[in-house]
């Protein structure tokens, strides 16, 4: 199934440098191609009118298992950026598209290539990389952009990456950075003073995403419902977390809404934790189109179901 794909990637990419799209995007605006969501936002907030954004995710897919469609070749092909979250967190099926694209602005060491990491030092780098222990993140967890002083450095990446190749464009793409960074400072001011009844509140997650923004706002990350990253949890992985979770009172389960919700609900009930469905980028759950939006409903939803639990 998976060499069929890759023929077909492979086809496609050959008709886009057949037909010519290989060649320099249009000068009118800049084709920036984005792997997530909320890269996609911080593009747009920062490029303004000069800039055209497409994310190949669309906010409800596993941030690592974004469905490789034959549609992303062309899209990518036209691509003058490519901006990526980084630590490996899209390397289940990036590097097969960046392949079959044969687009050179964008590949790997092009400055068309964005990792919106720089600068970041990542929690979480695992001492092994062996199986055994599931699907772990060589280069430490990638799931910093739910810290938003975090995702402030990725816009940082975003606007250096537009002004290096546009740099006509350096005053306007200034202006629009800074007046971003002043919305989300006074957001991030008020998620602080909102989010204070969180402050040693204990939670779990379907996966390890939260450890950012756990760290940023005084929670306390109890723990995964998997057995370890990408790997399913198992009868006794259950028992023992259930039994854990009720000997050091923890309140809240969070379930992504990339995963099912049968075991979270379980674990949820027969600890007496509430169970809230949280988004991991926009658009994963209604009205969180954009970053500031998903963040005002990740801090309303937790601090609103910890104010009830009492």
């Amino acid at each position: 199934m998976k060499s069929k794909f890759m023929l077909l990637l492979s086809v496609i990419a050959l008709a886009c440098v057949l037909f010519g799209s290989a060649m320099p995007a249009n000068a009118g605006k800049i084709n920036v191609v984005t792997t997530l969501t909320d890269l996609a936002d911080f593009a747009r907030e920062v490029g303004g009118d000069m800039v055209e954004v497409r994310s190949l995710a669309t906010g409800v897919e596993d941030t690592h298992g974004v469905p490789m469609k034959p549609s992303f070749v062309p899209i990518l092909n036209k691509a003058d950026l490519l901006i990526l979250v980084g630590f490996g967190c899209e390397h289940a099926f990036l590097p097969a598209l960046l392949e079959a694209s044969k687009n050179p602005r964008i590949q790997v060491g092009k400055p068309g290539y964005v990792d919106a990491s720089k600068g970041i030092v990542p929690k979480d780098v695992p001492k092994s990389t062996d199986h055994y222990q599931g699907d772990v993140h060589p280069y430490g967890n990638p799931h910093y952009m739910l810290d938003p002083v975090f995702a402030k450095t990725a816009v940082g990446n975003i606007y250096n990456a537009l002004v290096e190749l546009a740099p006509q464009h350096q005053a306007e793409f200034t202006r629009n950075r800074d007046s971003y960074l002043a919305k989300l400072d006074a957001k991030i001011a008020e998620w602080k003073k909102e989010a204070v009844p969180l402050k040693g509140v204990k939670f779990v997650s379907y996966h390890e995403h939260w450890p950012y923004f756990a760290d940023r706002f005084g929670m306390v990350y109890f723990g995964t419902i998997e057995l370890k990253p990408g790997i399913d949890p198992t009868p006794r992985h259950i028992e023992e977390l259930i039994a854990s979770m009720k000997a050091d009172h923890v309140t809240i389960v969070v379930r992504e809404p990339q995963f099912p919700e049968k075991v979270p609900m379980r674990i949820a009930q027969q600890t007496g934790a509430t169970l809230v469905v949280l988004p991991i980028m926009p658009g994963g759950v209604p009205n969180t189109e954009t970053y500031i939006k998903m963040m005002d409903y990740i801090v309303q939803t937790l601090v609103t179901t910890e104010q009830a639990g009492k």
